[in-house]
């Protein structure tokens, strides 16, 4: 198998208490490899969040991120992914173009962009340039509004056709992570299934990257096998 073991991207809750989040940050950050944390806040309504408070949770947060080496990612806004300087942004279909996103960021940022389950706009976003590709939702998901529903093997075609990683995304737990990781997921973007894990977050990080390992070993000595 050539492809480097799967990786946790982590997505914060929508609406988070800074005081009290941050230390849970930081302890779940060193449960266990994390390679991504996307800030994603939304305000109570679900529409989109001010300024000010995304800036004040990036100051506090992206900190903690690089203390233990993971990419600081901000969604929607690459203008302010520009001013923090965060290592980059996602973006949704709605959110502009990798063009223009790159235009904001410059060549060495992260720019990763919302595909659904679309071949189409994956190798588009992957031709633009995009850094990774998301592909989703796979489960159901009470984290946003699922637009469609993705599945397995459009994770194997990415792996087999093209180069750049691809996230899987939507509804992802440790229950039920695993045929992601077989079918070729490069990343793994959680947000529920990490912060309300019943176990605590640090056990969810702990438990995923076990699963990994677990996954890759038993891959690995399969292609042995062959």
């Amino acid at each position: 198998m050539a492809r480097p073991p799967t990786r946790l991207y982590l997505i914060t809750p929508p609406q988070i208490d800074l005081e009290k989040f941050a230390p849970i940050l930081e302890t779940t950050l060193a449960a266990g490899d994390v390679a991504c944390l996307q800030l994603r806040l939304k305000a109570a309504d679900g529409g989109p969040q001010d300024h000010e408070i995304i800036g004040q949770a990036i100051d506090a947060l992206k900190p903690i991120a690089l203390a233990h080496d993971v990419a600081f990612l901000i969604n929607d806004y690459a203008a302010l992914a520009k001013q923090y300087d965060c290592d980059g942004v996602h973006i949704g279909q709605q959110d502009g173009t990798v063009k223009q996103a790159r235009e904001i960021l410059g060549a060495d940022k992260i720019i990763g962009v919302t595909c659904h389950n679309s071949r189409h706009l994956a190798m588009t976003a992957g031709e633009a340039g995009a850094d990774y590709v998301a592909f989703g939702a796979f489960y159901p998901t009470q984290t946003k509004q699922v637009e469609a529903t993705a599945e397995l093997d459009l994770l194997s075609w990415w792996q087999e056709m093209m180069e750049p990683p691809c996230l899987a995304i939507g509804g992802i737990t440790v229950d039920n992570a695993a045929p992601l990781i077989t079918a070729g997921a490069d990343f793994l973007a959680i947000s529920s299934g990490i912060w309300n894990h019943a176990e605590g977050p640090e056990a969810a990080v702990t438990a995923l990257n076990q699963l990994i390992d677990g996954q890759f070993a038993t891959l690995f000595d399969k292609l042995d096998r062959d």
